[in-house]
């Protein structure tokens, strides 16, 4: 535990925001995993559909510094190219 006044306060900030980014990322996996099994499976048309959603939660965590700005860009740019793939 903290002795000091401030390392308190700082590890109650963090327990915050640590709830606020777990949030943020969960919603990330949810929709990352639910586009991968779209995917798999071949359904191009929900896939595609589904990477408007994807696309969002991957920007919102950018927006959120959840996840690194070219993080977002190299998994929507595979999604992309594996939709595409598709046949």
């Amino acid at each position: 535990m903290p002795n000091i006044k401030s390392a308190a306060k700082a590890m109650r900030s963090s327990a915050r925001k640590r709830v606020y980014n777990e949030r943020n990322r969960s919603s990330v996996r949810k929709e990352v995993k639910a586009i991968q099994k779209l995917i798999s499976a071949g359904k191009k048309d929900e896939a595609a559909a589904k990477m408007k959603d994807v696309m969002k939660a991957l920007d919102k965590a950018v927006k959120k510094n959840v996840l690194k700005k070219n993080t977002a860009s190299r998994k929507k740019s595979r999604f992309a190219k594996a939709i595409a793939k598709i046949k």
